[in-house]
């Protein structure tokens, strides 16, 4: 008697629903970025928030089958540095993307990717490019 293998319905709709899950993080990213981008941040301010955009699509889609914690994680960097505004009006402060550093970089460490570690501008020595 043959045994039948079960569809893998399960297996399917939870890999789409975790590329969904993604799909929707680095948007949020992408599109707070550009708004960044558009609201004339500084040199330095813009490519440090390009950084942390960076590094938080990286972890997003590095731990997309990982365990719900680190993905949960991840999410908070990414909320974090999505929602963290200035309290009189649109524009991001360098102490807020400092914030949202410090908040990435937490994470990166807890994942054991000290790779990704974000640094500003300003912390880099002269003529070295970023890390």
């Amino acid at each position: 008697m043959a045994v039948e293998k079960a569809p893998a319905v399960a297996s399917t709709a939870s890999r789409r629903a975790a590329r969904a899950g993604t799909d929707v993080l680095i948007r949020k990213v992408d599109g707070h970025l550009a708004a960044a981008a558009r609201a004339g941040l500084a040199e330095s301010e813009l490519e440090l928030a390009e950084r942390l955009a960076q590094v938080l699509r990286e972890l997003v889609v590095s731990t997309a089958r990982a365990s719900a914690a680190d993905r949960g994680r991840v999410r908070a960097a990414v909320h974090y540095f999505v929602l963290r505004r200035e309290s009189r009006g649109r524009l991001l402060s360098v102490r807020s993307l400092t914030a949202a550093q410090r908040v990435v970089n937490r994470v990166v460490l807890d994942l054991g990717r000290p790779d990704l570690l974000v640094e500003a501008r300003w912390d880099w020595p002269p003529g070295s490019p970023p890390r």
